[in-house]
């Protein structure tokens, strides 16, 4: 029987021989062995360009820019402006919002017309002590309408952080293809979530979720409180001429580093838990650590504005990608991303956590 089967393997392999064609190999069966295997990280940069006087630069190519990855040149692998989008709409749903719940139901005309675009899909959730899918992913705008019709108040708590990792596991079902985006609409605080803000910003960045929020914390105050002269803001000290800046798009070489020069750090913190860090605003972490942008709304008319001018941000970005030629750099990786024209303004996410690349 031995020899039988010996006999046919050797006329296999000449008969191929003769054909020009050798059979490939049969895989070993390792059901029983060690699988050891490489990986190659590709980091993705969204990038927000923007003249003098504040208007979205077009039409730029991947050799327009300069990109650092902790002072180290990157070769960019991927330029892409347009790109399908995927959002989930994060919407705080508690007592304490209930005077300007009526002003968000209105948004959803925005978002259908001006944030989702021709090929954008959206989903709706809301969140106090719960978090409510209202609705899944969808460009049906009847089912968006449905969806932020049922808003309604609820209890005291409002679990940000919770909600946020719920956005934030739902984007990660969509196709790696398309733009993964979590907009947040709630104060800037979280109120009884046992989710850290170093948890939900690993999940976005392995999941390559930006986010963009609407902080609504001052709205509320104003529309809950008696007028009283001098009213105290409710922003972290010396954030009221960051918020008022908000109108145009920061340069992370200049704005980011000089006016929020111990963001890096923190950051680096918050993902080592190194030592206790005191995020006094979870919502400016979240969109500066992905690259996204917060709003601060003062005033109801000026709620619309700002949602139209979010839309057009997003479909007016870069999507830079590369792969880190310094891998084996484990720990916090700062990004910096120059544009090689005088006058104009660039923003990116500041930065990401990677464990070091093993040989």
């Amino acid at each position: 029987m031995l020899r039988t089967t010996l006999f046919l393997c050797l006329a296999g392999l000449l008969a191929a021989q003769e054909t020009g064609t050798a059979p490939r190999p049969q895989p070993e069966n390792t059901s029983d062995q060690p699988t050891f295997r490489s990986t190659f990280q590709f980091v993705l940069a969204p990038v927000t360009v923007t003249d003098r006087d504040g208007d979205f630069v077009p039409g730029l190519t991947p050799q327009d820019f300069r990109l650092f990855d902790n002072g180290t040149p990157q070769r960019i692998t991927e330029d892409v402006a347009q790109h399908p989008l995927s959002a989930v709409v994060c919407i705080q749903a508690n007592n304490d919002v209930s005077a300007i719940l009526p002003q968000i139901k209105k948004l959803a005309s925005v978002f259908e017309t001006l944030v989702m675009g021709d090929d954008g899909e959206l989903a709706v959730i809301a969140y106090d002590h719960r978090v409510q899918t209202l609705t899944g992913f969808t460009s049906d705008n009847a089912q968006i309408d449905k969806a932020f019709a049922k808003l309604s108040p609820g209890s005291y708590t409002a679990e940000l952080n919770t909600a946020a990792l719920a956005g934030i596991n739902m984007l990660k079902t969509r196709p790696k293809e398309r733009r993964r985006i979590l907009i947040i609409i709630g104060e800037n605080r979280d109120k009884g979530s046992d989710i850290k803000v170093r948890e939900v910003l690993s999940e976005a960045d392995f999941a390559n979720v930006y986010i963009y929020s609407v902080d609504v914390s001052q709205l509320v105050s104003a529309l809950t409180s008696k007028a009283m002269p001098n009213a105290p803001s409710n922003l972290p000290p010396g954030a009221d001429g960051v918020m008022a800046s908000r109108g145009y798009v920061n340069n992370p070489t200049t704005q980011s580093q000089n006016d929020f020069g111990n963001w890096a750090p923190a950051f680096k913190d918050i993902f080592l838990a190194i030592k206790g860090v005191f995020v006094p605003d979870p919502l400016d972490v979240y969109t500066r650590y992905t690259g996204g942008r917060q709003f601060s709304f003062k005033s109801q008319k000026s709620l619309e504005h700002d949602i139209a001018q979010l839309g057009e941000e997003l479909h007016s970005q870069y999507l830079l990608t590369y792969s880190p030629n310094n891998q084996n750099e484990g720990g916090w990786h700062h990004i910096v991303v120059e544009v090689m024209r005088q006058g104009l303004r660039v923003r990116t996410r500041d930065g990401y956590y990677m464990a070091a690349r093993t040989q």
